[in-house]
């Protein structure tokens, strides 16, 4: 009888466990990069943007549910919109938050971002009542303080760079709008401009900050620009920064016992609906068969390649056409062929007009314009095609390409059909590593185009350190200009991120507001773009020179 008393004990520890207490402790991922705007509405409401870059860790469970703490209780649900990786997140309740205080939890479904894998999280909360307070100055300003959601530092590795944006209400102006103080490690003076609508904008930026720190910011701006309605008289709760709508976070931001009881029931009620979670979402597929004839560019597009890679891939394009010289790298400036080659196409067109503007706000505003313009063709061409089909297609041709650049047996000819299938290569989601792998260790035969490209390339010096090089058959070493693959591919693989850096800025920010038109997201008081992805949180109302701050915390 000892082993079956020996059985009973362990299986009743085992009930004691808190459902999902052992999945939950398999997370551990960084978060490289959130970005996250807050509209302060003229109504009173405010509306929050978030993006956020997971990477996840290659010995932890898939990112598959991602909670976002949100200011207090007093949002709309059905103004909430999320996308992972630009795939709709249709998961998105309150009864599944497992972080501190209110929010919702984003099921990423068939979605989740896989181990050793990263992804991009967008949500967008359109209405958030009750955020906004009487400035302790007392002064007939109204006092708005944001805390970002934040993760639990058991789960989070790394540092993050991280970039919070305030849009003060129509008509502030920037001599009546004013800051508060920063937290530790983000500038004392905020950047302080106007965004497209107008309104006067703060931003605060960190590259070095980190995802599970409470970071508060906050404005002030005069009563009059918001009903008087909609300024919060803050109570006893709120003085102690506690959300009277919320008792559960109340008892967990102040540490009850009773936070034992809640979270205890809260695992087990989502570990319960994680169990409901097995069918992947439905993907409509509109019409039948298999779009042929799409470029590279638009292929690109269907399989939501990001848009700073898209944009380089038009960059080559043009480059390869002789319809543009690159002049400088940093910052990125380009010198217009003329005449126009034949054989351009209609987004290169505009991407060239774009570039012939010379202030970086309507350079940046044209590029949106292009990518716009091409989302909506790319639409009509698949009215009555099946995405599902046409992007399998596509994604042979890209395995097809790199088979056909990795079997080739001399550099002559690997660098030749790699100048050929270049553009259909970048869709390879493993690009980057992919193009150092090919390339490393042996020299590259330069294409004609490349010194329109580089502009520190010289066909007449070459590269010093690179060997001749001798055709498949023997014969003697090649003349032509060459560089070591290493440099080759490290000047290729860059260009995004250069692209991303020196022309578009924050690649979220660009993506929303391309988003914004090809998807707008349906809020009563305007059209917001971008959004946010990212962790669990308590959000809570606070009385810190009269504010309405996010106080998030702790999810997964």
């Amino acid at each position: 009888m000892k082993p079956v008393r020996i059985l009973l004990l362990v299986l009743l520890l085992l009930m004691l466990v808190p459902p999902g207490s052992a999945q939950a402790q398999s997370y551990l991922f960084s978060v490289d990069a959130v970005s996250v705007n807050v509209f302060w509405n003229e109504d009173g409401t405010s509306s929050i943007d978030y993006v956020f870059i997971f990477t996840n860790n290659p010995s932890a469970s898939p990112i598959d549910f991602v909670d976002l703490g949100l200011p207090n209780s007093n949002f709309v649900d059905s103004s909430i919109f999320a996308d992972v990786d630009g795939a709709a997140i249709t998961d998105i309740s309150r009864s599944g938050y497992q972080g501190n205080g209110t929010g919702v939890a984003l099921g990423l479904g068939a979605n989740a971002i896989q181990p050793g894998q990263t992804g991009r999280v967008h949500a967008f909360i359109g209405i958030v009542n009750d955020v906004l307070y009487p400035d302790t100055e007392g002064d007939n300003y109204a006092s708005a303080v944001f805390s970002p959601t934040y993760f639990g530092s058991s789960y989070v590795s790394g540092s993050t760079s991280m970039r919070v944006t305030f849009h003060l209400p129509p008509g502030v102006q920037p001599e009546e709008a004013r800051y508060h103080s920063a937290p530790s490690g983000f500038p004392g003076t905020p950047e302080a401009i106007l965004d497209e609508e107008g309104r006067v904008t703060y931003s605060w930026v960190n590259a070095d900050a980190n995802a599970y720190s409470v970071y508060q910011f906050g404005a002030s701006f005069p009563l009059q620009y918001v009903p008087e309605s909609a300024i919060v008289k803050p109570g006893f709760l709120e003085i102690l920064g506690i959300d009277p709508g919320d008792l559960v976070g109340f008892t967990m931001c102040c540490g009850f016992f009773g936070f034992i009881a809640a979270i205890i029931g809260l695992s087990a009620r989502s570990a319960q609906k994680r169990k409901l979670q097995y069918l992947p979402p439905k993907i409509a597929i509109e019409g039948h068969g298999i779009k042929r004839g799409l470029t590279a560019i638009e292929a690109a597009l269907l399989l939501e390649e990001p848009l700073d890679k898209i944009l380089t891939m038009i960059l080559f394009a043009t480059i390869k056409k002789d319809g543009a010289k690159v002049t400088s790298r940093e910052p990125l400036e380009l010198e217009i062929i003329s005449p126009e080659p034949e054989g351009m196409q209609p987004y290169e067109k505009a991407f060239l007009e774009a570039f012939s503007e010379t202030k970086p706000s309507t350079r940046k505003k044209k590029l949106q314009d292009m990518m716009v313009e091409l989302v909506n063709s790319l639409a009509l061409k698949m009215k009555g095609f099946s995405r599902r089909e046409t992007v399998a297609y596509y994604k042979d041709i890209t395995t097809r390409a790199w088979a056909q650049v990795e079997a080739a047996d001399t550099p002559e000819v690997k660098s030749k059909l790699y100048d050929e299938v270049m553009e259909w290569t970048m869709l390879d989601k493993d690009y980057d590593d992919r193009t150092r792998r090919v390339f490393t260790g042996g020299p590259v035969i330069i294409p004609t185009w490349w010194g329109r490209f580089d502009p520190g390339y010289s066909p007449a010096r070459g590269a010093p350190s690179a060997q001749p090089v001798s055709t498949a058959g023997g014969g003697g070493g090649l003349s032509m200009p060459h560089l070591p693959g290493s440099d080759f591919a490290a000047s290729v693989v860059t260009s995004v991120q250069g692209f991303s850096s020196n022309v578009i800025g924050n690649i979220g920010e660009f993506t929303g507001a391309v988003t914004n038109k090809t998807n707008p997201v349906p809020v009563v008081t305007a059209s917001r773009s971008g959004g946010s992805r990212g962790g669990g949180g308590c959000a809570c109302a606070c009385a810190c020179a009269g504010c309405a701050c996010a106080c998030a915390g702790g999810g997964r």
